[in-house]
Order: structure tokens, then sequence, then C-alpha cells
């Protein structure tokens, strides 16, 4: 090595010559390290936008030069060089320059000039140097620092770093994660040396010297007569400029591809083939890209291509022109977009408006914009995951804004999803439902194509086929839901993070209350007014309230006996379950969904809901709205089905670990077993009810009257909870049932999307069919049948609104749950409170219960004596997302709703730690 001047200086006048982000870093860090910057030479303005380099330089008030140009016909032009002259610099330092920089200039400061390029020279001298590194299929990269030539790259080495080339980095991935941060590092500690006098001047070698020109587009297209490794190291040593290309499909077009691997281990090449001219086999478009064969035969996986429109698109989706889910923005997300518009009109200031279809790279940008463009938005939003390649998938404005949704709202996938909807006009609305599975964020068909019918129970027709799961669709959904709560990015999302994505589905269930409210009614006969505010309004309060919970899910600090002479810390964690199984009933579709998966979600487990076969249309559409709300995929899986196929799969499946249902007690059981037997999974169940009402004669008779019509006869009958049993006081029971009665001839039962219909038709045909048999089993007993009892004369499943006295104790009726519209009723002895309670305790179920009384005392003890584990004082029905919800005895246990629900879908793990 050459020696250095005898005595150097500790800082350096310096003219730094170039141009870029790299450029405005090495600027910067010189300054930091005391030099001083005398003159920064950069590239003229582009398109109205100066370089970074010169922006950062013109803030301190550094001299800054824009030449287009440093010489002519050969040789220095003099204005030029005098004004470089000028400023007296001891060191040229070039961290990134695209000019040619004349002889005069690299020779003229004392200490001479250093210029970095991005190889390990003497390999890959060029342009091009990182492109050429991948393509070569290099294991090892770097940099080299060189004293400056003529542009050759044959300069003496100052210093190299190297790094590992891993088998799937491209030109961006390479630079950001080494070149760029390390070759900032290398070009101060560079000059460091020379101002120690320590800098060495190391000739390259000959040997392993090589050059390569300019990779341009038209010499980026690929040679399919190679191993598939070598059309990898091809297209990733094009990615991202210039791209690496071909002609394929018929008619001929010209294909980009970016994001290429070999990874390809399990992966099947199945799906709809590529026609590629000159290719050793057809490439394969599959769910997971592009698979391409090289002449060995052996495979390579493309993920994003080019259109020749310029459009980057998933590979995957390359032979798909369904229609596109897009996100519906909540106002907040409006506002971060409108200040994002804003980072777009600074960046490209020659736009006057962007708009949803402005395009960031047709409008002028560069690779330079993207970086600074990523930057904005990553300050913006606090730091958000944000690559380049993000840029390029989506260069419109538009597509762009719904990306980054994505991204906030905690789905690090494309989030595209294909939905073959059934379009209806009713209710004065066209409805878009989905009838396929629901599995890892895709509609799907059922193995075998497989379909039923779904009925409208109105006037019998049928609505739409919807696919009808197998075995083998529930194994595909859990390994689905394992698999994102293993390794997708919902279990490394924070919960605050994950009660927004909650918060943000209630708001675009709030945003299609109506069209879930009138699919509710179509398919499951609900009274569109009530579909509105309890179906549907309640199942948005659910997620609403249990989105609040995410964050405070906590566990406790112990003090427990210390390990003298040494302590201990024991305290307890409150940890998701896992994969969960959630059968729903058919009487609240939509609600019993959201009672149990909101607080499952919120606990942060992910999902297989078997919605009722007679009633799966709004779990389907509910399917949709987590993808709009970002719910990653594969956090909820929906498939309806039988209960005998799909649900005793979800209880027998050894990766379910928590089954929660709602349901006959006969069913409940049977669940029950299987859990045990086959990985003794954690279980809620919400059982039938028989649940009894007991009317005082001193209570407000009006109100009981109101309120016992509601027990029963809400929601059709069709009510987990309705009064199975009253039982009124003698003194006011004949006044009670002629009120009654007389209320039930006002009722008037129709097409539940009617805005004055009381009462709609029986969910499905089946059920209509056993209230026939349970009324006629009444009379039959000796019950009084004072109204109803039969289907009424028209179409569809109607049933009238039923009243039946006389009602012994003995009697199928006054034991066995209708769940319809009939109200059973009993007299009491006055005064015999203690009779009365045990006649009403008298029964295996104990959901719920209900009491009317002006006696504070009386309604006190009742209260306390009524086995059944919810208790309505002078009301009925009032039910409400913070109060717990669940039976007693075969009414079954746990609960839904309040904060108990979280404890369903939780496990406690104890940690104690020795000091």
């Amino acid at each position: 090595p050459s020696p250095g001047p005898s005595n150097p200086p500790a800082t350096m006048k310096i003219a730094v010559i170039g141009q870029s982000l790299f450029g405005q870093e090495v600027y910067c860090h010189l300054r930091k390290e005391g030099h001083e910057v005398v003159g920064v030479f950069t590239v003229p303005d582009k398109d109205g936008k100066a370089d970074p380099l010169g922006l950062e330089a013109e803030k301190d008030g550094v001299p800054v030069f824009k030449f287009s140009r440093w010489r002519a016909k050969g040789q220095a032009l003099p204005e030029v060089v005098a004004k470089y002259q000028a400023l007296g610099a001891e060191l040229n330092v070039l961290p990134f320059c695209s000019q040619f920089i004349p002889m005069e200039i690299i020779n003229a400061p004392q200490h001479g000039s250093i210029i970095y390029h991005p190889s390990l020279l003497p390999r890959h001298r060029g342009a091009s140097a990182i492109n050429w590194t991948l393509i070569h299929g290099d294991k090892k990269g770097g940099f080299s620092i060189f004293w400056a030539d003529d542009g050759l790259d044959t300069g003496d080495l100052l210093l190299q770093k190297e790094c590992e080339v891993l088998p799937d980095d491209t030109v961006s991935t390479l630079y950001n994660r080494f070149l760029f941060p390390e070759g900032i590092k290398g070009m101060v500690q560079a000059v460091r040396l020379i101002a120690e006098g320590k800098a060495p001047r190391l000739p390259q070698p000959e040997e392993g010297a090589t050059y390569e020109g300019i990779q341009k587009k038209e010499t980026a297209k690929i040679d399919w007569d190679q191993p598939a490794e070598a059309i990898h190291n091809w297209i990733r040593g094009n990615d991202k400029v210039p791209g690496a290309w071909t002609e394929a499909c018929e008619p001929l077009q010209k294909l980009t591809f970016f994001n290429s691997t070999l990874n390809t281990s399990g992966l099947v090449p199945e799906g709809d083939a590529l026609p590629i001219p000159g290719a050793h086999r057809p490439g394969v478009v599959t769910k997971a890209g592009l698979i391409l064969f090289g002449n060995d035969d052996k495979m390579l996986l493309v993920k994003n291509i080019q259109l020749e429109d310029g459009k980057m698109i998933l590979a995957s989706n390359f032979f798909k022109g369904a229609v596109s889910s897009a996100l519906e923005l909540t106002e907040a997300e409006l506002v971060t977009a409108e200040a994002v518009r804003s980072a777009w009109q600074r960046i490209l200031p020659n736009v006057l408006e962007v708009e949803d279809s402005t395009d960031f790279f047709k409008l002028g940008a560069a690779s330079v914009d993207v970086v600074r463009l990523v930057e904005e938005v990553k300050e913006l939003c606090d730091g958000l995951e944000l690559e380049n390649e993000d840029v390029y998938m989506a260069t419109t404005f538009g597509d762009f804004i719904q990306l980054l949704v994505r991204k906030l709202r905690g789905d690090e996938e494309e989030g595209e999803c294909s939905i073959d909807y059934v379009e209806m006009a009713v209710n004065k609305r066209t409805l878009h439902m989905p009838h396929q599975l629901f599995i890892g964020g895709a509609f799907v068909d059922a193995e075998g194509a497989k379909t039923f019918e779904t009925i409208n129970p109105t006037d019998g027709s049928v609505i739409c086929r919807v696919s009808l799961a197998q075995v083998t669709d529930v194994d595909k959904a859990v390994a689905a839901a394992k698999d994102a709560f293993e390794n997708g990015r919902w279990g490394k999302i924070s919960a605050r993070d994950r009660g927004r994505l909650l918060y943000r589905l209630a708001d675009l269930m709030e945003q299609h209350q109506e069209e879930l409210a009138t699919i509710e009614a179509l398919d499951a006969g609900a009274v569109y007014t009530l579909a509105l505010k309890t179906h549907v309004g309640m199942s948005i309060q659910t997620f609403r309230y249990f989105a609040g919970w995410c964050d405070k899910i906590q566990g406790s600090t112990i003090p427990i006996n210390q390990a003298r002479p040494n302590r201990n810390l024991t305290l307890t964690r409150k940890e998701p379950v896992g994969v969960c199984g959630i059968i729903i009933p058919w009487n609240y579709p939509l609600m019993m969904l959201s009672w149990k998966t909101a607080a499952c979600l919120a606990a942060g487990n992910t999902v297989v809901i078997k919605p009722a076969q007679v009633t799966p249309l709004t779990a389907l559409k509910f399917a949709e709205l987590t993808l709009k709300a970002g719910i990653p995929k594969g956090v909820v899986n929906v498939l309806p089905g039988s209960g005998s196929l799909v649900g005793q799969r979800l209880s027998d499946h050894p990766d379910v670990r928590k089954i929660g249902f709602t349901g006959s007690t006969e069913v409940g059981k049977h669940i029950m077993k299987s859990c045990a037997i086959s990985n003794v999974k954690k279980v809620s169940l919400e059982l039938g009810g028989k649940s009894p009402l007991i009317i005082f004669a001193d209570c407000d008779l009006n109100k009981a009257v109101q309120m016992g019509m509601s027990s029963v006869f809400f929601n059709k009958g069709e009510n987990c909870i309705a009064a199975g049993r009253l039982f009124v006081e003698d003194s006011i029971h004949d006044e009670f049932v002629r009120r009654v009665v007389q209320e039930v001839r006002k009722m008037k039962v129709g097409n539940p999307l009617d805005r004055d219909t009381d009462h709609g038709p029986q969910n499905h045909h089946a059920h209509l069919m056993k209230l026939m048999e349970y009324c006629q089993r009444g009379v039959k007993e000796g019950a009084t049948l004072v109204c109803g009892g039969n289907q009424i004369p028209r179409p569809g499943f109607f049933f009238e609104p039923t009243v039946f006295t006389d009602v012994e104790d003995h009697m199928f009726i006054a034991k066995e749950e209708s769940f319809g519209p009939v109200m059973i009723i009993s007299r009491f002895a006055d005064g015999d409170v203690d009779a009365v309670l045990s006649r009403a305790n008298a029964t295996e179920f104990g959901l719920a219960s209900g009491v009317f009384t002006r006696d504070i005392n009386k309604a006190l003890y009742v209260s306390d004596k009524l086995q059944a584990g919810t208790v309505f004082v002078n009301t009925y029905n009032k039910t409400d997302v913070a109060a717990p919800f669940g039976g007693f005895k075969q009414s079954g246990f746990g609960k839904d709703l309040g904060e108990a629900a979280l404890n369903e879908y939780l496990r406690v793990k104890t940690v104690t730690f020795e000091y």
C-alpha cells in the first residue's frame, strides 16, 4: 500500500459527486463526521423533481451544481472544471454516480477520488453489477470502494465487504439488506481511513475479472433452454429493472416475471396451463403462483406478473376475471387516504390532481420516488411494514390505497377474493349472496361440487343452491385455521390491532345491515324489522363489545411461598386455545354466530363455523365481510352442511381445541361425548329450555300481558329462552288469558318483509310439522286449545299463534319445549309461592326464567330460588352483550356474552420464576 500524507487532517474538504438516497445518506454521514462538504454535484431535475442529494445539500446551504454533462467530444468543459476547482476540494467522494466524470476532476484533489461499486471487484465490472451477481448465481456478493479511474472500474481497491447471497434474493432485497446500509458505512469508513492516512491502494487482480454490459429490456428475454435454477437466477437478476420477460399465451403477449423462488416443496403443478413458446413445458397457474419448468424438468415459482399494459398482478390471478372484493374504507381510513394522496401530489408535482386512476410510474415516478413514497407512508402510518415491491404491485392510487388499508388492517396478503354471487332483487335492493364454502379466505366449491337447496320459508321456493361441505372440506378448513393460528399474521399482531379489526368488522356489518336483515328474512323467515333490530343489530353490538375486550385480557401476579434464600415470581397468562369449531342453530343465524365468534376472535383464536343447514346465507355474507374488514385469511372459515357430517367431524377432529354449540340437548350430549373421546377438547353448550314465567296477582297486569306475549311469540317462538310455560296466579288467571287472546287476534301474520308484519313463517317445513304434532298431542292429553294450533292455509310455513290453558304438570306440552308460537298456561293457587317454585323447577332444563310482581321481597326470593341461568324480573327477553348468558342443568354449561364468555375461549398458563 502507498503511504498517505505524513500528517493527515482529521477532517477534509470534500466534494460529493453523485445522486439518489444513497448519495444523500453518505453526504449526511460525512457531515456528521465533521468533514466540510464544499460542494455537491448531482443530476439535473427531472420532471420538475430534484434529486434527494441535491435537496438535502440545499437545505444545508451547501453549493449544489446540476451539470447535464461534464465534457464534450471527449474534452472536459472548461466552465465546469473552473466551477469545480473554485471549491478547493481535497477529496472527491462518488457514492453513486451515473455521469461520466473527466479525469481532470478525478485527479484534481489532493487525496484523489473514491467511488462505490456494488460488487466484489474485479468480478462484475460495469453498470449492472448487482444484476449480474444474481444472474450468475454467485453465492457471495458485496461491494468495493476503490480509487476512481477512467470509468472502467479497474482502479486500486481501498476496501471491500462481502455478504451471503440468499437463494431468493433480488436486486432490491440484496441492495436493501446489505449494499445500501453497509455501503453507507463503508464509504464513511473509507473517508476516515483517508483522513487518518491509513487508506490502502490495492491493485485489482485480473484473475476472475468480468465485465458485463448494462441490462436493458430488449436483452432481458428469458432463454428457456437451461435448468430451472438458471432461469430463476435470470428472473431475479432482472427484478425489478429491467424485468425478465417472455412471450406467452395465445395470441402471444409479453409477460414480465417477478418474485421468483426455487422453494417449491409441496407444490403440485395442477392448474391452468400457460403456453410458452420455447419452454420445456407449459407453465401452470396455481393458487401459489405460476409454476415454470427448466430443461432439467425441475420447477420454479413466479409470484408476480407484469402485463403488457404495465399492470402488475399476482401470478395466481392470471386467468381470473371474476369480481374482486374491494375494501370499504372507514372514516379514519379515508383521512389516511387523503394524507397519502397529498404525498403522491408532492412526489408528482406535475400532476394537477391525484385521482384513483393516477398511475405512479406513467406520470414520471422513478425508483428513487418509490423509496421516497414508501418512507413517507411508513412515517404517516407509524412504521407500517411497506416495501418497494408494494408500490410496483399497486401502481394506481386507488389500488395503492386498497393495498395500504389491507396492510393497516393486518392482512399481509393481497386479499383478492373471487366471489360467485347469487344476485336477487328483494326488499327494494339487490342482494349479493355468496353461496360457496369459505375456506382459507376463498369461496370454493365443496368436494365433488356437492350442493343443496336453501328454501324461502315465506313461499317454499328455492332461494339458491349452496355448497354442501364434506368431511374433506372440514379437514381443509381446520388446516387453514390451524395455519392461520400458528403461522399467520393473526397471532403476531397486537391485541389492540386485533380489536381494531373487529371494530372494523362491526362497522362493515352496520354498513350492510339492511342487506343482512333482508337475507335473514329471506332465508330464516325473520320479520325484517326484528331482524334489523335484533338479529343484525345485536350482532353488531356483540362485535363492538368484544372488540373492546381484546387488549384487556390479562393474567395476574400471585404471591407464593419463596424458595429461600432465593425468591419467586408467579404470574398467569390467558392464552387463546387455538382452532375452535362453532356450531350454530337456525333460529338466530347471524346473532348466534356473532355471540360465539366475537368472543372467540377477541381471545385470539381462529374458527371454523358450521351454520345450520337450513339457514346458511347470512353466515356466508358474514364471511365476505371479514375479508373486507381485513381479517387475515384462514382466521374465519364457514362450512354449510349437515350436522351429522360437518358437526361430527369438527367434534372429532384432533386439531380442534374447542367446540361451541347451540342446539338441542340430545345433540349437545353427543357432541360432549365426541369431544371427550377425540382429544378432550374444551366445550360449551347452550341447549334446550323450558323456561318458566311466574305471574303473580300483584303484578302490573298490562305489562305482564305485554311481556308475556313477547316471552312466547318473539321471533315466532323460535327463541331459546322463550317462556315454555306460564304459571299464572289463580285470581288473575282468567283475565290474563282473556287479554292475551285479545292481543293474539290483533297480530298480523304475513310476509316478513312487510313492515307491518308481526309474525312471519316458521323456519322450515320439518319444524312446522313438529309444531302441528306438538299441538295435537296437547289436545289429546286434555289441555284446552283456546286459539291457534293449525297451519295457516297459504304458501309457505306459517303457523297460527297458539294458546293452551288448563295444562297440568304431567302433560307432554308442560314438560317439552315447542320452540314455536305456543303459549302454555297453568294456574297456581293464590299465595302459594313455594308450591309454584317447586313446579317451575321440576324440569331438567334451566336456561331462563321470569317473574312478575310488585313485591320486591317476593321478587328477590323467587329469583334466588329459580334454577336457571337467567332470571328476568318484570321484564323478559332483555339480554345484553355485556350480560353473561347460559343455562343450568341440561340446558348446558358455559357462557355466551359478557366477560365470562371470553373464558370459554381462553386457557390459563401459570409461569413461575426463581431468582
